[in-house]
């Protein structure tokens, strides 16, 4: 057991080494919270995909993405659905509605024993302008370690498709 204890205390030493650099406010106004449900689902050798429902807010609006969230490398065994919540940065305040759409890129490092705290750097969306604050919060639970490349796609999803959706979520 104290060798497990060491090897789960190493790699979180590691992953806080990783990501150090990335702690920093990205250049930019920042514009508003991303707010991100991850799905369940297994870790393998050599990465995994997971679906995202995201909540974009500003204080005076709000709107709704679809997605995936990418790991490449290592990201061995099974988590729980969690949260990410990303502080968002643009070039200037006023964004139009759907700007978060795209794909976002950058080094992750993270380790979840019962409840996890990782941290992800990812720049995209409207021209790659678009940054997600480094620091995230995982709300998963389970025992998975992951390290490698993350992405994100994230697909707007306007107010009348959205209203439709829970329509028919509602009639299920």
């Amino acid at each position: 057991m104290s060798k497990t204890v060491s090897i789960l205390a190493a790699v979180l030493a590691g992953a806080a080494v990783m990501t150090a650099p990335a702690m920093a406010s990205p250049a930019g106004v920042k514009v508003g919270t991303l707010t991100c449900h991850v799905a369940s689902g297994w870790g393998f050798i050599f990465g995994s995909s997971k679906d995202l429902h995201c909540n974009f807010s500003n204080g005076r609006h709000f709107e709704r993405y679809a997605g995936s969230i990418s790991k490449f490398g290592v990201d061995i065994g099974y988590t729980e659905g969690g949260e990410l919540i990303w502080t968002v940065f643009a070039p200037e305040s006023d964004i139009h509605p759907g700007a978060l759409e795209g794909s976002y890129a950058g080094a992750t490092a993270s380790a979840t024993v019962a409840v996890g705290l990782g941290a992800n750097v990812l720049v995209g969306g409207l021209d790659r302008s678009i940054a997600l604050q480094p620091l995230s919060v995982e709300g998963n639970s389970g025992l998975n370690v992951a390290a490698g490349i993350g992405s994100i796609n994230l697909k707007y999803v306007p107010r009348e498709e959205s209203r439709e959706e829970s329509r028919e979520e509602r009639r299920d």
